[in-house]
């Protein structure tokens, strides 16, 4: 949430008090002689003012405070073309109405409303299965605000463990660090500042195609790393980051050293699309025996599908050196905004320490959060997708989000104006732009296991040839033309 500063309204009225527009002055009407007086009428007839930045002594008519309100937020961007933005712009009418309907319902009051608790625990539940839960594990885990409050659950259940692990072993505990690319969302950074852990931030590259870099986490592991943040699906590029193969790496480095580090996934938009998309997350493992009766077996594949790539097991539970998972249900999981998501393969990687007793309003809770009161609604919403959407639904939602953004790709690049750093609409193992003639707008019955695996996100660029030829213009005039027709890109 951005910081807001105080405002002095005694200032910025004895400036402007003089100034004949008087723009700083809401109004509302405070005397009538009529009955039909309406929220325009009361807002400009009235001499009295409404403030802005102190409470006022007297309040104001709610019709008139609701239009005022409504107008001024009327300057704000459409959400439903903000392009910019990950996070859930729609739901169904459905949807929205069982989350009016339970609006003022808390998460924290979980003796008060067991309905809406059960409705959670069994969301941890889809989501772990739907993450590979392993059998003879058990996996725990909670709603949150978002991922951003995931992530730090998960960084500091991975410093606990660490620190657990040195207090055993007699050993200075002083110096942890975490490693993640220079691609890491804000809240990976924040973790690292706000719980005092090193942030070895590892330099992207077109070389490492914009994720982390195996080599460098191969250079930079030691013993004070605490874990590993692993991206599944950048929010610059869409790229998923190869967890199987940093997961190998740290396999060889325990059998060389003893020293057991382990990663974090953090999925905030890949944990609800590689389960679901034909592509999966790219990995080279197959689901051999699933632990649970879906996914449904994928269709039969196109010529142009290379069958050793299509799991979502490389990225998952089912890399044992995964320990924790996070996604955000109002990113790709449908919901608006307020909801998050973090699983543990098993109950024993979440440190005791960290968790709470709760005895609260006549029942006992477990509870490891940062939050205490949060909206449960969300929760509800979620729990709604799931059962409304089932597996198909989503895989029909994000199959169709994959198609759209190749679709967009090859259409930008086909123009020789632009190259895309994205490469989901590239075929699989192809990630260097070749040129508009080589571009190919795909054959009936395709779906995104033909194409790299990775978020539907659609990050271009000027291409060469055109800012040789027109250096005056600027990239950023891109998205100011978009915004003049209400389109946010950044």
């Amino acid at each position: 949430m951005a910081l807001a500063r105080h405002v002095d309204p005694d200032t910025i009225i004895q400036e402007l008090h003089d100034h004949p527009s008087k723009a700083h002055k809401h109004h509302f009407q405070t005397k009538s002689a009529t009955s039909s007086v309406t929220p325009y009428s009361s807002r400009y007839a009235s001499q009295q003012e409404i403030s802005k930045f102190i409470i006022p002594q007297q309040g104001a008519p709610a019709d008139a405070v609701h239009q005022m309100l409504k107008d001024e937020l009327d300057l704000d961007g459409r959400p439903n073309l903000n392009l910019a933005s990950f996070v859930g712009t729609y739901m169904e009418r459905e949807a929205e109405q069982l989350v009016i309907e339970n609006l003022a319902k808390n998460m924290s009051d979980a003796d008060e409303y067991p309905a809406m608790m059960a409705m959670h625990a069994r969301c941890v539940s889809i989501i772990s299965h739907l993450w590979g839960v392993q059998k003879g594990e058990t996996a725990v885990g909670s709603a949150t605000v978002g991922s951003s409050e995931a992530i730090h659950l998960g960084g500091l259940a991975m410093k606990r463990r660490w620190q657990e692990k040195r207090d055993k072993d007699g050993k200075d505990k002083s110096k942890p660090n975490i490693l993640m690319g220079s691609n890491a969302q804000v809240a990976l950074e924040k973790f690292a500042r706000y719980f005092e852990v090193e942030a070895r931030i590892l330099d992207v590259s077109e070389k490492s195609l914009y994720r982390l870099d195996p080599e460098l986490v191969k250079k930079n592991i030691d013993e004070n790393t605490i874990g590993v943040f692993v991206i599944l699906g950048s929010t610059y590029t869409g790229h998923y980051e190869p967890v199987e193969e940093i997961s190998n790496i740290l396999d060889e480095y325990e059998k060389k050293t003893g020293i057991d580090i382990p990663i974090h996934v953090d999925a905030a938009s890949g944990g609800f699309i590689a389960p679901f998309t034909h592509a999966k997350a790219g990995g080279r493992k197959w689901y051999a025996n699933p632990p649970y009766p879906y996914p449904p077996p994928d269709p039969p594949p196109s010529p142009h599908h290379n069958q050793l790539t299509m799991s979502f097991n490389g990225r998952n539970f089912q890399l044992p050196r995964v320990k924790s998972i996070n996604t955000s249900g109002h990113k790709f999981g449908l919901v608006y905004a307020g909801v998050g998501w973090i699983i543990w393969r098993d109950e024993s990687y979440l440190p005791s320490y960290l968790k709470f007793e709760l005895h609260y309003l006549g029942g006992t809770e477990e509870s490891y959060t940062l939050n205490f009161s949060r909206p449960g609604a969300q929760v509800i919403a979620q729990y709604y997708n799931l059962i409304h959407l089932g597996f198909e639904g989503y895989r029909s939602i994000m199959e169709n989000c994959m198609s759209n953004a190749r679709l967009l790709s090859k259409a930008l690049e086909k123009t020789g104006w632009y190259i895309c750093v994205s490469d989901i609409h590239r075929r699989k193992g192809q990630h260097v732009y070749q040129g508009p003639g080589d571009i190919e707008y795909g054959n009936e019955g395709e779906t995104s296991a033909d194409y790299n695996a990775g978020l539907p996100v659609v990050a271009f660029r000027l291409s060469d040839d055109f800012q040789k030829d027109y250096s005056h213009v600027k990239q950023e005039s891109i998205s100011t033309l978009l915004r003049a027709k209400q389109y946010i890109v950044p």
